[in-house]
């Protein structure tokens, strides 16, 4: 164990653009645009160790009005787009509520109608625009509520499905209520003209039902898509009233019908889970392992366990599905525990989920080559790391972090791997190690203040040489003599190495860095976003 010794002084502002953290430490403010991009991707769900949820969210609402009225309010915007369509972000609710800002709090014509634009690129699913809705009431409670533009942009949601009505179809009866919304609410504010008669039956049996769908739209001569997507909904209302599983089994085959299209007091039969099973999505499949192993479906050997094992392995069919590594990491923690966090749900664990699903953790990042330069990998351990990340009741910032690092150690060659918080350890972590051994010997260690410039003074007093610094941390250091940016300075002079960098990888959407803005050797970055790694090489190679 590497020790480096208490320095209980508190820390001094080391130049007059630095700000105080929330510990009370001097730091940078980083400016709006990464500060939104760390808000779309790592939210304010649960606040942080010092800042409550409400403050934290009402910090980034004012970030991303000052965006709105500057000149930058496209590249943000592209920007949440692109981390929208590329899977980047663990969760959705931080850009569908950028969104809602975007479109509901700007006077700008030009802004508006692109935002708007937007909503059919960052709404795939009525879940995403029912959650978009509820941010827009919120947005502006004093507002005219469903204005024009309003109406037409939710309008074109429904009926940009005109070359694919059963995707459409699918939508309205599997995700039929969320957020206090139903098809027939959204539908009667938007009043949406169909051009075909697939979209407009589809849009009467939302609002009046089927009955009444059929009465308008299905006629003896009606073409064969309105006849199959009527047969299609034949079926959902067949299943949504049955009382036993032998009908519903067949129709889940003939119509590939979903999991929320079976009805409650089915959903405990292991023979519908298996019909379901070879045509679940990729999200659905992992939400419910802990379901399928109950039924003891996932048992070696079992047909079951084999399709769960192809689909996890698959690297195309993870990223198609836009599956984020957080979600995997969480997934992984909760399935191996074999019970639940809530509710009175056990299952017996597989080890060959267990391991697929850490397997498929690292398969959710941008695949990124090694740059073959060395490494120190420093993640921080303080008190503040404590709090959950991402909403997640099980997943701290600590051990989040510890995940992110496995990446690179997976990836490189040359590393040591350091924890810290008033004082430093080695970290013995290796390239084998799956990530409930990482996360588990990062919670081993004993909490403490923070001081963020140790990786680099303990590097410095052991003569060690790196070329890249990566730090995981919140960057509320606020303990000891030196600052982490004159920490890489005072390195790079004493061992001759001009050249080396400092990458601070960010696991909280607050204001703050300990990189340096003004040095090109620094760099900080987000956390948790799938593409980070691909950045960080980028970066320690000169290429950006």
């Amino acid at each position: 164990m590497e020790v480096a010794p208490l320095e209980c002084q508190r820390m001094q502002p080391l130049s007059d653009n630095q700000v105080m953290n929330n510990a009370g430490g001097y730091v940078w403010a980083i400016d709006d645009m990464k500060r939104f991009q760390r808000f779309l991707c790592l939210g304010v769900e649960g606040g942080t160790y010092y800042v409550q949820e409400k403050q934290l969210a009402l910090d980034n609402v004012k970030c991303i009005v000052r965006i709105i009225k500057g000149n930058e309010w496209q590249l943000a915007l592209d920007q949440l787009v692109k981390c929208s369509i590329d899977g980047r972000a663990a969760k959705q609710n931080p850009t569908l509520f950028a969104l809602a800002i975007f479109c509901r709090q700007t006077k700008n014509k030009e802004l508006k109608v692109a935002a708007y634009r937007a909503i059919s690129d960052v709404c795939r699913i009525p879940t995403h625009l029912f959650q978009y809705l509820e941010f827009c009431q919120k947005a502006n409670k004093d507002g005219k509520g469903w204005g024009r533009a309003h109406r037409r942009a939710v309008a074109n949601w429904y009926l940009r499905q005109t070359e694919d009505p059963l995707k459409l179809a699918m939508h309205i009866t599997k995700y039929r209520k969320r957020c206090g919304w139903t098809h027939m609410d959204v539908l009667r504010m938007c009043h949406p003209q169909p051009m075909s008669d697939c979209i407009g039956a589809l849009i009467r049996y939302a609002v009046k039902g089927l009955s009444e769908s059929k009465t308008s739209y299905l006629k003896d001569n009606s073409d064969e898509l309105v006849k199959k997507m009527f047969a299609f909904l034949d079926a959902v209302e067949a299943v949504r009233l049955a009382k036993d599983s032998t009908e519903v089994i067949r129709l889940v085959e003939e119509h590939r019908l979903a999991r929320e299209h079976i009805p409650t007091h089915l959903l405990d039969d292991a023979k519908i889970w298996q019909t379901l099973l070879p045509h679940m999505p990729m999200t659905a499949l992992i939400r419910n392992l802990n379901k399928l192993s109950k039924l003891q479906l996932l048992n070696d050997g079992s047909k079951e366990l084999g399709i769960v094992l192809e689909k996890l392995g698959n690297e195309e069919y993870l990223r198609q599905a836009r599956i984020h590594p957080f979600n995997l990491l969480v997934a992984l923690h909760t399935y191996e525990k074999g019970k639940g966090e809530r509710g009175k749900l056990e299952w017996p664990v597989s080890n060959s989920v267990v391991n697929a699903l850490d397997t498929a953790f690292y398969k959710c990042f941008k695949f990124v080559e090694p740059t073959n330069k060395r490494y120190l990998l420093a993640v921080d351990v303080s008190g503040s790391m404590m709090t959950p990340v991402l909403g997640s009741p099980t997943i701290t910032a600590d051990c989040a972090s510890a995940a992110m690092a496995m990446v690179t150690l997976r990836t490189e060659r040359f590393f040591e791997v350091v924890a810290f918080s008033h004082r430093l350890v080695n970290l013995n972590l290796n390239a084998k190690m799956d990530l409930k051994t990482v996360m588990k010997t990062v919670q081993s260690i004993e909490m403490g203040a923070t001081d963020c410039s140790l990786p680099m003074t303990w590097a410095q007093s052991k003569s060690k040489e790196f070329d890249v610094f990566i730090v995981y941390t919140d960057s509320e250091t606020w303990i000891g003599p030196t600052h982490p940016a004159r920490a890489l300075q005072d390195y790079r002079k004493a061992l001759g190495r001009p050249d080396a960098k400092l990458i601070v990888v960010a696991m909280t959407a607050t204001e703050f860095s300990i990189a340096d803005p003004n040095d090109g050797g620094m760099l900080d970055i987000c956390g948790f976003d799938s593409a980070a790694p691909e950045v960080m090489r980028n970066f320690v190679l000169d290429l950006i």
